[in-house]
């Protein structure tokens, strides 16, 4: 099933060198690795340094929808749709600095309080044979969006606006739904 998911996103890298990488990637995030980062995720791979899996998500070209798009077909092929129902979360990853993308001080369950972090809301699609998250969004807190200059410096498309958590949630719901995928209420 690995070889087969990582052909299938394969094509969304133009170079051998991220595919490799990518490949890399995913084998850490499914190891048993007990923490997961770029150093971590490096040293399972046989790299010296975290460079090449940071320049991956933060550098590399390459089009991080499509391959949403991808996975998302490949979790309904392998989950099924039998009893199908699609679980909206969030999750706030603790933050030292303030030029992270989203940082803020705010409210994350992951700290059980107020801690200077970022938060995301992601979909995951769940039958009684398993579960996978196949759609995410960054939530940017109106400090962000309201500072152009902040996310220019950032890389935050222009076009990017506020959006409440429970508008990402709806935008999530509805591009699985358009993309044909079955889920109960």
């Amino acid at each position: 099933m690995f070889d087969e998911l990582t052909g299938r996103i394969g094509s969304r890298f133009s170079r051998v060198e991220p595919r490799r990488r990518v490949r890399a990637l995913l084998g850490g995030l499914l190891s048993e690795l007990p923490r997961k980062n770029c150093w971590t995720l490096a040293e399972y791979a046989g790299d010296r340094t975290p460079d090449g899996m940071q320049h991956l998500l933060s550098r590399a070209v390459w089009d991080a929808d499509a391959v949403r798009d991808d996975l998302r077909g490949y979790v309904v092929e392998h989950l099924g749709q039998d009893r199908a129902v699609l679980v909206v979360d969030e999750t706030g990853d603790l933050k030292k600095g303030m030029s992270t993308v989203g940082v803020q001080r705010q409210y994350t369950g992951t700290a059980g309080r107020i801690e200077n972090s970022r938060v995301a809301v992601f979909l995951a699609y769940s039958t009684p044979a398993g579960h996978a998250f196949i759609d995410r969004e960054l939530y940017l807190p109106r400090a962000w969006t309201d500072d152009a200059g902040r996310c220019r410096r950032a890389g935050v498309p222009a076009d990017r606006q506020f959006a409440t958590k429970g508008e990402l949630a709806t935008r999530m719901v509805a591009r699985a739904l358009d993309a044909g995928v079955q889920a109960r209420w």
